[in-house]
């Protein structure tokens, strides 16, 4: 099961990082078609936020068909986004997990290895096309 985390420095809304954390655990294989998010009430109380900025964040994630609502039961993952990468993922996680450590070793904190790799990845890989939005 996931378990949310906030970074309150973020000046991103607190329920689109609950989206966005959703979405990378459905790209990494940690959530598979129907597994069960967390209840409302118990991610609302874990991270002391309003309940109803947890139904935001689930109710966007329906709305863009990843997630269903069961009346009674949760919510339940319908979709992954996992692609044909997955089964590469182990490894190259090792190998990132090593290279974070390394980081770690040389002096990097947290901002600078983000930036590094931020920096990196738009210097290295092509630009992603825009994602389709869905209107509500």
């Amino acid at each position: 099961m996931i378990e949310f985390v906030l970074d309150g420095r973020s000046k991103v809304n607190t329920y689109v990082q609950l989206v966005q954390q959703v979405k990378q655990a459905l790209r990494v294989g940690l959530l598979a078609p129907g597994d069960q998010l967390p209840k409302v009430r118990d991610v609302a109380q874990s991270l002391a936020i309003n309940p109803n900025t947890v139904l935001k964040a689930y109710r966007e994630l329906e709305i863009e068909g990843l997630v269903e609502g069961r009346p009674g039961l949760g919510t339940f993952v319908r979709r992954t986004l996992a692609g044909d990468s997955l089964p590469h993922q182990a490894e190259l996680r090792g190998d990132l997990v090593a290279w974070l450590h390394r980081a770690r070793a040389a002096g990097l904190g947290h901002e600078d290895i983000t930036a590094l790799v931020e920096t990196t990845i738009r210097a290295t890989l092509p630009a992603e096309p825009p994602q389709a939005s869905v209107s509500r």
